[in-house]
């Protein structure tokens, strides 16, 4: 998708010149409204060296300036896990090649979904920023996850989230 420059610092989204996919869009519901059509998914990537792969979003991005995951919109018919680790490469250069995934957690509100992949690094990378729907991408310490301003959707999961990669660090 083409993007006009724009800075992730701004409070103005970047003008979108390509096509858009059928899934680029809000739904409503009784628990509010959500980015993706067709549900959406991102990657929490976990390496045991570094921490937590985490997101700080654009400001003019929905809950913009929090941290959260590399992730989007759902393409029709696309498996959430594709879609995650498609969103994730899209955003920060994640190689599905140089992760595993650890398992999944998905939040089903019945007319949206959302599915977190949990992934660890077998393969160090280094994250990059490769569109302006991130301001930085840093590896987060498990411990100090929570000291940051966590995305609402992120901040409920993580806990759960931790407890379950806890064998692991």
């Amino acid at each position: 998708m083409d993007h006009s420059l724009a800075s992730a610092a701004s409070s103005t989204p970047p003008v979108r010149t390509g096509p858009r996919d059928p899934g680029d869009a809000w739904v409503e519901g009784d628990r509010g409204r959500f980015w993706g059509k067709f549900g959406a998914a991102g990657v929490l990537a976990y390496d045991p060296a570094k921490g937590v792969l985490l997101q700080h979003r654009a400001v003019w991005s929905d809950n913009g300036g929090t941290w959260g995951l590399p992730g989007g919109a759902l393409h029709e018919g696309e498996d959430a896990v594709a879609g995650a680790l498609r969103e994730a490469w899209e955003e920060a250069a994640v190689p599905q090649a140089n992760v595993e995934v650890l398992f999944t957690s998905v939040l089903d509100l019945g007319y949206w979904s959302y599915t977190t992949v949990v992934v660890e690094v077998a393969e160090p990378f280094d994250p990059v920023i490769s569109d302006p729907e991130s301001i930085e991408l840093l590896w987060i310490p498990l411990a100090d996850v929570e000291g940051k301003e966590l995305h609402p959707g992120f901040a409920a999961a993580w806990p759960d989230l931790r407890e379950r990669i806890g064998p692991r660090a």
